[in-house]
């Protein structure tokens, strides 16, 4: 299992503070193969960009393919830039791998469109291993968790992270999350000002 996994995981098994939102999942997910390529040594940080090391082999096919479309010339991609390139719709592609692999189940319901439904966590090695790691506070997961909503803010006595690379993608995630939150809310907010002109409510 990935830190990603682990996060999709944990992100279905618990209440979240908040609408869980695909969009804040996906970008959450990104930043979590960077941690992890990191861990690998299949890339470095300079300062905010991500610096392609040598192919290691990487059991997971997902992670793989995060280290394929990773960009290698210079100037390198920033984290930021890699956020928002590589987590348009990866919630989607974890779901799906998760579905695929039979860690997923749906309830499927008529006369609601094909693929939808509610989805649920099979009893399985992974979704215990995912658990485990969120039970024993890993600070990684549940900074993750923490950005989209399945945690309330970490406090000052919530564990910390000790590697700087680390904490760097943490908080580019933190920032991303932030900003498509603003972008989904100024967006609310000029539909219904159009909505209130549209139906004469504006003077």
């Amino acid at each position: 299992m990935t830190t990603p996994r682990d996060l999709l995981i944990v992100a279905l098994d618990r209440e979240s503070s908040r609408p869980l939102e695909r969009g804040d999942l996906s970008l959450a997910l990104a930043g979590a193969e960077v941690i992890d390529l990191l861990g690998a040594g299949a890339v470095t940080l300079d300062g905010e960009r991500i610096v392609p090391g040598y192919r290691p082999a990487l059991a997971d096919d997902l992670l793989e393919q995060a280290a394929s479309a990773l960009a290698r010339q210079t100037p390198y991609e920033t984290v930021e830039d890699w956020l928002w390139r590589r987590g348009r719709g990866l919630s989607g592609v974890y779901l799906a791998a998760l579905e695929a692999e039979g860690q997923l189940t749906r309830e499927r319901r008529r006369w609601v469109p094909f693929g939808a439904g509610r989805v649920g966590l099979a009893d399985s090695a992974d979704r215990r291993r995912a658990v485990g790691r969120w039970s024993g506070q890993d600070p990684v997961l549940a900074a993750l968790a923490a950005a989209v909503g399945v945690l309330d803010q970490r406090t000052e006595d919530s564990p910390g992270v000790a590697d700087d690379a680390v904490a760097t993608v943490l908080a580019a995630v933190d920032d991303a999350v932030r900003h498509l939150q603003f972008e989904r809310q100024r967006r609310a907010i000029d539909e219904a000002a159009f909505d209130n002109v549209w139906r004469g409510d504006g003077g």
